[in-house]
């Protein structure tokens, strides 16, 4: 693994560092290396958790020593660290093509009790709430990570003059569905909670759902686009999930 620093985080995984900043270029490096990992996963490596940056691998310990020699003397965590730095994938590199993912649409009513933020951002940005709305549903987005909350996505992607720091006050309440942009990134609010971003919209889709067999509708390097529908084609949509 040429250029990778990799570092022990507590007992039981590994943390594999690509770079120290959000930067697109570095998190697709970060979805290619962990796509090469999924497809040579050894039974050991019980969790791969790709983030901005970094890449974690949470190992099982007793798998990893089931049926092994001791006859290098390493130990267990050590013994990881070794299989994944002989997983090299050629110089300049951190990983092969990532796996195919279906790109995901969103659908979003935006503004009015639904983004009470849209009017602010679009402010900022000298547009009109439409021409903000259409050049937020005019992208495409692609997964950074999921985090903060289960099945959060920070998508990157954002053009520039949406840009808007996140709220100097964090709300107590976002509703669940909540799409907002907080810096440079978009996102969605799968639950309700609190949170510091400017609330653009609302999906009436369900992002998360523990009681379903992939709990997270969204997955890390997914594309994803929005688009714009009305209250009609909300409640419609909100009442069918």
């Amino acid at each position: 693994m040429t250029g990778l620093r990799i570092e022990h985080l507590g007992e039981d995984a590994l943390l594999v560092r690509l770079g120290d900043r959000i930067d697109a270029a570095v998190n697709a490096r970060v979805h290619r290396l962990a796509a090469t990992l999924q497809a040579r996963r050894p039974a050991w490596l019980v969790d791969i958790v790709p983030a901005h940056a970094t890449l974690a691998l949470i190992v099982d310990l007793d798998l990893l020593e089931m049926g092994r020699p001791q006859a290098d003397g390493l130990p267990p965590l050590e013994r990881a660290e070794a299989w994944l730095r002989s997983q090299d994938t050629g110089p300049g590199q951190a990983g092969g093509a990532p796996g195919a993912l279906e790109p995901a649409l969103i659908p979003v009513r935006y503004g009015g009790r639904f983004g009470p933020d849209l009017e602010a951002v679009a402010a900022r940005a000298r547009l009109a709430p439409e021409a903000a709305i259409t050049l937020h549903t005019g992208t495409e987005y692609r997964v950074a990570m999921l985090g903060f909350a289960p099945g959060f996505p920070y998508l990157s992607g954002l053009a520039a003059r949406l840009s808007t720091p996140r709220r100097p006050t964090p709300r107590v309440r976002v509703a669940g569905g909540s799409v907002g942009i907080g810096g440079d990134q978009t996102g969605i609010y799968p639950r309700e909670g609190p949170g510091g971003w400017n609330i653009i919209g609302r999906t009436p889709l369900r992002l998360f759902d523990p009681a379903r067999k992939a709990p997270c509708v969204l997955a890390p390097g997914q594309p994803v686009r929005f688009r714009a529908i009305d209250d009609v084609e909300f409640e419609r949509l909100e009442a069918g999930r």
